[in-house]
């Protein structure tokens, strides 16, 4: 239930994620053209950009990993029995939910700061709060560690039968 829950949720931030970098492409393409044809740049786009490349990052993590998108190089390890390379996968998945609850607990106090002292980015005629992207990466690094740790406990079930790793999630 927590994987089929957990799934609707990563599909959900991947089209936030897609719709935010739709719009996105429009602000450039905006830019571009204010730049190009009348010398008049819109304001705060590089703001606009940098914090926007952030979210979409984050809002797309938990996807990568439960739809087996993640950087995987298996050209050692395709050569090992199945019970090792499920192991290897398992320790991992271990890692990777150490790394991102790592990040997500160390992102914390900075986005609280951020929306405590209402942090901006950018001078003159647009300022881009802070708080949205610092949340983002809270959040992304949050669902990342359990899409990991649900992850490794289905790859330490197949070290112990003796299978081959599992695909993730949304593979099968």
């Amino acid at each position: 239930m927590l994987d089929r829950a957990l799934d609707r949720i990563a599909q959900t931030l991947l089209v936030l994620a897609a719709v935010l970098g739709c719009c996105l492409s429009f602000v450039v393409v905006a830019d571009v053209i204010g730049r190009v044809a009348f010398n008049r740049p819109l304001k705060g786009t590089p703001e606009m950009v940098s914090f926007s490349i952030v979210i979409i990052c984050y809002l797309q993590a938990a996807y990568a990993i439960r739809s087996g998108g993640m950087i995987n190089v298996d050209a050692f390890t395709i050569h090992l029995p199945a019970r090792v390379q499920s192991f290897l996968t398992a320790f991992g998945c271990v890692l990777g939910t150490l790394l991102f609850a790592l990040v997500c607990w160390g992102s914390i106090d900075g986005a609280v700061h951020a929306w405590t002292s209402n942090e901006f980015e950018g001078e003159g005629a647009l300022r881009v709060p802070v708080w949205p992207a610092r949340f983002v990466i809270v959040l992304g690094c949050a669902l990342a560690a359990l899409s990991y740790f649900l992850l490794s406990l289905k790859q330490f079930n197949a070290f112990f039968n003796g299978e081959p790793p599992v695909a993730s999630s949304s593979q099968h």
